[in-house]
């Protein structure tokens, strides 16, 4: 096969394939997809809003879990409506900036969610652990700070990804076996040995996420003891409730997200369809529980949308 100009890699247009062995299931598939996509933009936009609507909410767990919903709004937007566009309409054709640009929100962002998962952890910790310092701990300025280094630490780590794709010439077959832009599943069609990019982007996504996911089970552990000592068992039950909510939805991101980063490195033998469908199931399903288990569950953020809607229904 002949090379695709390396020289001019943006005219270079990519196929999208969708989950492999199941193409004549992407309409049905595509349905509950676009319902926790509808939940999730409406749940994120709703949290939004009530925080910045309300001045008792601006605390320190409320600030992050903004921080959490821009973060879900722009990875879920930025996958769904491509997706649902191949699902529905069998718009596979992408363009070579286009991929890009969905590969870096996708990768960036996913590591910020992450990020902000772990900035919550220790909100949670210290909330529950010191109490009486929680308020001159977690200031204004600092949460800003955590905040930006979150996001500067995504962009910095994944930024040379879109970088070190421009530099590869592509002559292999221009069918990517995805739903969108993985950067796994493009490095792949290059022809030449990628094992140093490869090795490069594994490594990254393995050490931020493994170091992420070890200091929030550290954070929890200690959670967990000091819930046991509180003296009354109403208290306990509630923390724990809150707590067991919350650690629900970072199994679920960071089970499926070691799924899609080991089947990567040792998973030869795992059916593309299953190892894509999980790898969607990874960007999707955060986005749509994080807004019912942080927004829902949390009494204030409850309260006010119920006392909003009271007074437009009068």
């Amino acid at each position: 096969m002949s090379p695709l100009n390396a020289s001019r890699p943006s005219s270079i247009t990519f196929l999208l394939l969708g989950i492999p062995g199941l193409e004549h299931l992407h309409v049905w598939i595509g349905i509950p997809f676009c319902s926790m996509y509808v939940v999730a933009v409406m749940g994120n936009v709703t949290i939004l809003a009530v925080v910045r609507a309300e001045r008792s909410l601006h605390e320190p767990m409320f600030l992050f879990l903004c921080m959490l919903s821009v973060t879900d709004l722009v990875l879920s937007t930025s996958t769904l409506p491509r997706m649902l566009s191949l699902f529905w309409l069998g718009a596979r054709d992408i363009a070579f900036e286009a991929c890009l640009a969905q590969m870096f929100f996708i990768h960036s962002f996913t590591t910020m969610e992450s990020g902000f998962f772990l900035a919550m952890a220790i909100d949670r910790y210290v909330a529950i652990c010191d109490p009486l310092r929680h308020a001159t701990v977690l200031t204004h300025s600092r949460i800003t700070i955590m905040g930006a280094f979150v996001v500067c630490r995504g962009v910095a780590f994944f930024s040379p990804h879109p970088i070190l794709l421009r530099q590869l010439p592509y002559c292999r077959t221009r069918i990517i076996a995805h739903t969108y832009c993985e950067f796994m599943a493009v490095v792949k069609l290059a022809c030449i040995d990628t094992g140093a990019t490869t090795h490069y982007s594994l490594s990254v996504a393995s050490i931020i996420g493994s170091c992420d996911a070890i200091l929030i089970a550290v954070s929890y552990v200690f959670i967990l003891h000091s819930v046991f000592r509180l003296p009354s068992r109403e208290a306990s039950f509630k923390a724990l409730g809150t707590c067991g909510s919350h650690v629900c939805v970072i199994l679920v991101f960071y089970s499926t997200a070691g799924f899609s980063i080991f089947t990567h490195r040792f998973g030869k033998n795992v059916p593309a369809h299953v190892h894509i469908f999980v790898a969607n199931i990874y960007l999707l399903v955060p986005p749509f529980l994080n807004p019912i288990v942080y927004g829902v569950r949390t009494k204030k953020i409850r309260e006010h949308v119920l006392k909003v809607l009271r007074v437009k229904a009068a």
